[in-house]
């Protein structure tokens, strides 16, 4: 029989986002896996000031709940949008996109996105300091 199940706050350790992904401090609180039949997995990812993703698409999208802080998106060759606190972004499937802190003000937010094929992104290259600065 299936019951309700309660991931506690805290009950998985916090990641150091990986050098390969993420330019800055960034920090990821995992939150939930995927778990049969539910596909999406989700984590709070915390960047401070000037931190920021590498180019990257999703499968399937992904969609973004900002909790705290403010801070940018772009998809490529798109304008640089800012996003704060209460702000959800969706994130179309395939879309080459990045997003992070502001160069002056920490971000917070929730990553929701299902993998396919075990694989729930596609990293590239960094976020340039040129292309980053376009934000201020």
């Amino acid at each position: 029989m299936k019951t309700i199940s309660i991931s506690r706050s805290g009950s998985q350790p916090s990641v150091k986002g990986p050098a390969d992904w993420f330019t800055g401090t960034v920090r990821i609180d995992p939150l939930f896996k995927e778990n049969d039949p539910l596909r999406a997995s989700g984590g709070r990812v915390t960047f401070e000031p000037g931190a920021r993703t590498a180019w990257h698409t999703h499968p399937y999208g992904q969609i973004l709940i900002v909790t705290a802080g403010s801070g940018w998106v772009q998809q490529w060759e798109g304008p640089i949008e800012e996003i704060r606190e209460g702000d959800v972004v969706r994130i179309p499937p395939g879309i080459k996109h990045w997003h992070g802190a502001t160069a002056t003000t920490a971000l917070t937010h929730i990553a929701i996105q299902e993998p396919l094929e075990d694989k729930a992104a596609e990293w590239m290259e960094h976020v340039s300091d040129e292309q980053y600065q376009a934000g201020n």
